[in-house]
C-alpha cells in the first residue's frame, strides 16, 4: 500500500465509523471528566458600571472623602506570624477607623473592602479615584521572617522615581480624560499629557508627605514607630497622580507583641484615634483654618 493510500486511510476510517454508528441510531459516550468543573456565569452588559463601596457619614458632598484600603483579602491572607494573617489584621484596623471618624463625624468614609474579599492590587486606589476622593490610606502589617525582634510602624509615601514612570503610564492610559487634579488633559499631545500629570502627582507627593508627618506626630507616644518610620518606594497603591496617599505599615504580625497589640481592643483604638486626629489636622490644613 503506497504511503498516500496510508494517509487517506487515516482520515477516513473514524469518518466511515462516526456515519456507521449514526446509521444504525448508536451514540458515543463523552467522557464527563473535567465537565463539573466549568463553571458559568453572566457578565455584565458593557459599559455597566463597576460596584462601587457605599460612602458613610454625612451626605454633604463638601465634607472630606477618606477612602481606607485594607490590604490583602480572600484568597491573599498577605503575610503571617504569631498566628495571625494580615489581612484579617489590617481589617480589624480599617473598621476600627472607619467607626472611629464616624463617630467624630464631620467626614465621609468607604472601604474599600470590609469584609474577606479579594481585589486586584491596581482596583484599590482606582476606587478611590472613582470615588472622587480626597485621601487614600492602604494598611498592611509587615513581616520579618524569622527575626522576631522587628517592630514598629512606618508610612511610605510614592517615590520620586516611580512617581516619574507612573504619571507617564498615567498619561498615556488616560490621555481622553478631561483633567486630572485640575490640570486639563483633553486635546494635548502625549508628551504634554505626561508633563501636566507629572506636575499634578508632584503636587499630590507633597500633600502625601506632609500627611505622613502629621500620623507620626499625632501617633508618637499612642503609636509604636519602626526607627525609619518614613519610607518611599515604588507601590502600585499610592500610583493614582489625584488622590494624596499614604501605605500605613502597622507594625510585624511576625513580632508577637506588635501582633497582640494591633489586634487587642485598645491597640486598635489607639492606632484609630491617633490617624483620626492626623486627618482632621490633614484637611484643617487644606482649608487653610490653621
Amino acid at each position: 500500500m503506497s504511503l498516500r493510500a496510508q494517509i487517506l486511510l487515516v482520515f477516513l476510517v473514524p469518518v466511515f465509523l462516526v456515519g456507521g454508528l449514526v446509521a444504525f441510531g448508536l451514540t458515543i459516550p463523552i467522557p464527563h471528566l473535567g465537565r463539573a468543573y466549568v463553571i458559568k456565569f453572566d457578565l455584565p452588559e458593557a459599559g455597566s458600571p463597576v460596584d462601587l463601596p457605599e460612602i458613610l457619614g454625612p451626605e454633604d458632598r463638601s465634607r472630606p472623602l477618606i477612602v481606607i484600603d485594607a490590604g490583602h483579602g480572600g484568597k491573599d491572607p498577605g503575610a503571617s506570624g504569631a498566628g495571625f494573617r494580615e489581612k484579617d489584621v489590617v481589617l480589624g484596623l480599617a473598621i476600627a477607623l472607619r467607626d472611629e471618624l464616624l463617630r467624630q463625624g464631620g467626614v465621609r468614609v468607604a472601604l474599600t473592602r470590609s469584609d474577606d474579599r479579594f481585589l486586584v492590587l491596581e482596583e484599590r486606589p482606582e476606587i478611590a479615584r472613582r470615588l472622587n476622593a480626597d485621601l487614600f490610606i492602604s494598611i498592611h502589617a509587615d513581616s520579618a521572617g524569622e527575626i522576631r525582634d522587628v517592630s514598629g510602624a512606618s508610612i511610605y509615601t510614592l517615590s520620586s522615581e516611580a512617581s516619574s514612570e507612573a504619571a507617564a503610564r498615567f498619561a498615556e492610559r488616560e490621555n481622553n480624560a478631561d483633567r486630572v487634579n485640575g490640570v486639563a488633559l483633553e486635546g494635548t499631545s502625549d508628551e504634554v499629557s505626561t508633563i501636566l500629570v507629572e506636575l499634578a502627582q508632584r503636587r499630590v507627593q507633597e500633600t502625601s508627605a506632609e500627611f505622613a508627618v502629621l500620623i507620626t506626630r499625632e501617633g508618637q507616644g499612642t503609636l509604636r514607630f519602626h526607627p525609619q518610620a518614613r519610607r518611599s518606594a515604588a507601590l502600585a497603591v499610592l500610583r493614582a497622580p489625584d488622590v494624596p496617599a499614604v501605605l500605613y505599615e502597622s507594625g510585624y504580625i511576625t513580632n508577637p507583641a506588635d501582633a497582640a497589640r494591633l489586634t487587642s481592643e485598645q491597640g486598635k483604638q489607639d492606632f484609630a484615634e491617633a490617624m483620626a486626629r492626623a486627618i482632621r489636622i490633614f484637611f484643617a490644613r487644606q482649608s487653610g483654618s490653621t
